[in-house]
């Protein structure tokens, strides 16, 4: 997964980077609302792990922007406040779960597991646009300008992935993840398949919507950076 952490305490902090990162998992680090909520609109995460008592803007606060600017990234607020009233403010707010500290590190990693998939699965059910190019989940139809287009079930696999990252930087390790789980190629073999991606949607298109972005990974973005 690739997660945003918006959380103050430095010792907490450490740990659950430790933790997710032993088990696989991109996080990226936000100390305060204000600049989380900046994380949050300016990438695509799979889930947000949100601290309620932030400096700068509370996390309450940090969620009801994020739904009102129609972010649907999913959000677990992770926190000592720990009575009814809390968790249903949480709740209104927009989060999608809500943990007690102190809590078990196994434990919030299945509840950001299962956040993940229902995100992506309600992803999957909407149609995915980047510039003039459109894929349907549900037909996998890639079409751009209007064309079909063609595509293997490895590209067009990557491909989706991008889609809903799009415009999100993807890391080469996150496709590989997300193609072969834990058993993948040899880089030749993603490199190939990229290329086969790339031919086919940006070859006789312009401009071309598939960049690499050297020592990170793969970007799909439209003209106007979308």
């Amino acid at each position: 997964m690739y997660l945003l952490l918006i959380e103050d305490n430095p010792d907490l902090i450490e740990n659950l980077c430790e933790f997710f990162e032993s088990m696989g998992h991109t996080v990226d680090i936000a100390y305060n609302g204000l600049a989380g909520l900046g994380f949050a609109l300016e990438n695509s995460y799979d889930v947000i792990v949100l601290d309620l008592m932030l400096p700068g803007m509370d996390g309450l606060e940090v969620c009801s922007r994020l739904r009102r600017e129609g972010h649907g990234t999913p959000v677990l607020m992770l926190t000592a406040r720990d009575t009814l009233h809390n968790k249903l403010e949480g709740f209104a707010s927009g989060a999608d779960d809500y943990l007690v500290k102190p809590f078990a590190l196994p434990e919030l990693e299945a509840r950001l597991n299962a956040l993940s998939r229902r995100g992506r699965s309600e992803i999957t059910r909407r149609r995915l646009i980047v510039g003039d190019l459109q894929f349907d989940p549900d037909t996998l139809r890639v079409e751009r300008g209007g064309r079909r287009i063609e595509l293997a079930p490895i590209p067009l696999k990557i491909l989706a992935l991008l889609m809903r990252r799009s415009p999100g930087v993807v890391r080469r390790v996150e496709i590989e993840r997300e193609i072969w789980r834990d058993d993948p190629p040899d880089s030749d073999t993603l490199r190939a398949h990229l290329h086969a991606l790339r031919t086919a949607i940006d070859r006789n298109f312009k401009p071309a919507l598939l960049h690499t972005i050297r020592g990170m990974g793969y970007q799909l973005t439209g003209p106007d950076g979308r």
